[in-house]
């Protein structure tokens, strides 16, 4: 029974959409404390009201539960301004060809003393029209007094000068690490600067110095920033080590961090934490949640590292027979993963290429039969190239795909004519095959890769249109509302947390977000929708001016 005294805030005049069991559509909702109470007709929940209770007109505007995000490296979206420049291409950036990064480079540079690391990200070899990664040799024109590093836009692969080559101490005579490549200069030998794969980067990229406390708060707020005026109430730090986890801790103690967050240790770190050799502190008041373990066992696709059971559609260095590579051999991949679903770990591995995820699936099929543990719900994240045998796979095991669906919009035309082919491009993140199977599957963003703009990805995933209009693979379009659930509701069973989060119903938290129109109407137009206001536990936590309200 519901307490009038205790209804602080009820809306209505506009669309509720529940994302219910039912995909309900309802006509006014009551929050108390930081807990939904009542949701249906508005003249049953104005019944509810007290003396005190706010009534909100939402004006014809939309209320869904707060955006859950599935995949991302939060807070790293915050680093671009703090830390990283932004070397981007459109229609993320500015960059279009070497000239435009080497200028933007050479600014930061100048305000920087020497010996002082000069640090970008976002690049895309596709987008420049070199059609090539930088390399020392451009770098060495930024500088030979700061060393540079370079992350591409995928995360997998990067780019340094040759001061940072001599800091990190790679020479020509340097092996490739276990997992990644140093790749060379085709006539001298020498290290080109370019990296393949965290394994060989963190040979230079290890060198930068970790920002202190102070730094990293300050990244956080700026991420928070960006997240909330998205409608995000439920971040997650993909691969989280324990200076990220200090530095949420101690954002969560000052007030600063007023969304929730699901951290995902890495692998090792997790299973330190089992070993009682690692602490992983969560936060009460549901601020800090531990989520999977996560690993990679590929890289990416445009980036040409990732591992498929068919050659490259346009060959990599005129190799036709190349098709990626994996980041554990089979053997490895398997009792690592066994070791954690043992230890009670739900585990969460990167998969793009099909071949990959024939792994990975092997390592989830060995471990269950290993050690059976009911409702594990393991997870493959991108499952970019996913087959329809492996889905149904998937099916069988209860393991859970996190589609990239927005790799149809930003690389969705150079998967058709380069890495993928036709055919192939049509089927990368196939979410109305995993629907039809009754998967439960998500979506995400996998910021910073691209930006965090859950209202895009959801127009992704259903229209299925690249960055220049044409349209890719549209038999696996998925309707509005299930988008919605992709990001809601599934986005809370893939943590565990379906009975707290994810839809708007009597018992979850108030964790709500105000579009400025309804999502279910006109599928076209999804992405011109603004967040109007974000809520999390009933208290407003972004509100938009104006002429912020256009979505971007």
């Amino acid at each position: 029974m519901v307490d009038i005294a205790d209804i602080e805030r009820i809306y209505l005049g506009g669309p509720i959409v529940t994302v219910n069991d039912t995909d309900e559509v309802v006509e006014a909702l009551a929050i108390s404390g930081e807990i939904i109470v009542a949701v249906g007709r508005e003249s049953e929940i104005r019944a509810l009201a007290g003396d005190e209770t706010e009534i909100i007109d939402l004006e014809g505007k939309a209320l869904l539960p707060g955006f859950i995000d599935p995949h991302s490296h939060f807070p790293n979206s915050g680093r671009y301004g703090i830390e990283f420049v932004d070397l981007n291409s459109p229609p993320i950036g500015t960059m279009t060809c070497m000239a435009d990064i080497i200028a933007a480079l050479t600014l930061e540079a100048a305000g920087k003393p020497d010996g002082a690391w000069v640090v970008g990200r976002g690049y895309d070899d596709t987008l420049l029209e070199e059609s090539r990664h930088p390399d020392r040799w451009d770098l060495d024109k930024v500088s030979s007094r700061h060393p540079i590093f370079l992350s591409h836009i995928s995360g997998h692969l990067g780019a340094c000068n040759s001061l940072a080559l001599k800091l990190g101490g790679v020479t020509t005579e340097t092996e490739n690490p276990p997992g990644g490549v140093i790749r060379h200069h085709k006539q001298t030998g020498e290290p080109s600067g370019v990296f393949e794969e965290p394994a060989a980067m963190a040979l230079v990229r290890g060198k930068i110095p970790p920002g202190d406390l102070e730094h990293e708060i300050k990244v956080i707020e700026a991420a928070v920033r960006d997240y909330l005026s998205k409608g995000v109430t439920s971040a997650q730090n993909a691969a989280t080590d324990k200076n990220q986890m200090r530095a949420l801790q101690e954002s969560s103690a000052r007030g600063l961090l007023p969304l929730r967050m699901l951290g995902f240790p890495n692998w090792d770190y997790a299973l330190e934490i089992s070993a009682g050799s690692a602490d992983f502190n969560l936060v009460a008041g549901h601020a800090i949640g531990r989520g999977a373990a996560k690993l990679f066992q590929d890289g990416s696709i445009q980036g040409y590292t990732g591992y498929l059971s068919k050659p490259y559609h346009v060959p990599f260095e005129g190799d036709e027979s190349y098709r990626g590579y994996a980041i554990f051999s089979h053997e490895r991949l398997l009792k690592i993963v066994a070791d954690l679903h043992q230890r009670g770990w739900q585990v969460a591995i990167h998969g793009n290429g099909d071949a990959a995820i024939d792994d990975i699936l092997d390592a989830f099929e060995a471990a269950q039969e290993r050690h059976p543990r009911e409702d594990a719900r393991h997870i493959i994240v991108h499952s970019q190239m996913a087959r329809e045998d492996q889905l149904d796979r998937m099916a069988e095991m209860g393991v859970i795909p996190s589609f990239f669906s927005l790799h149809t919009y930003y690389w969705g035309d150079r998967h058709r004519d380069i890495f993928m082919g036709p055919e192939r491009a049509r089927r990368i993140s196939p979410a109305r095959s995993a629907q039809d199977r009754g998967l439960h599957y998500t979506i995400h963003c996998d910021t910073p890769v691209v930006p965090m703009t859950p209202l895009l990805l959801v127009w992704a995933a259903v229209n299925r249109q690249t960055v220049n209009g044409a349209s890719l693979g549209p038999e696996q379009r998925i309707t509005p509302a299930q988008a919605l659930r992709a990001v809601t509701i599934e986005g809370a069973y893939q943590s565990f947390e379906e009975d707290l989060k994810g839809s708007l119903e009597p018992g979850k938290l108030a964790d709500l977000v105000i579009l400025s129109g309804n999502p279910l109407t006109d599928p076209g137009a999804i992405r011109e929708l603004g967040v109007e206001e974000t809520i999390v536990g009933g208290k407003t936590v972004y509100r938009a001016a104006p002429e912020e309200t256009a979505a971007t």
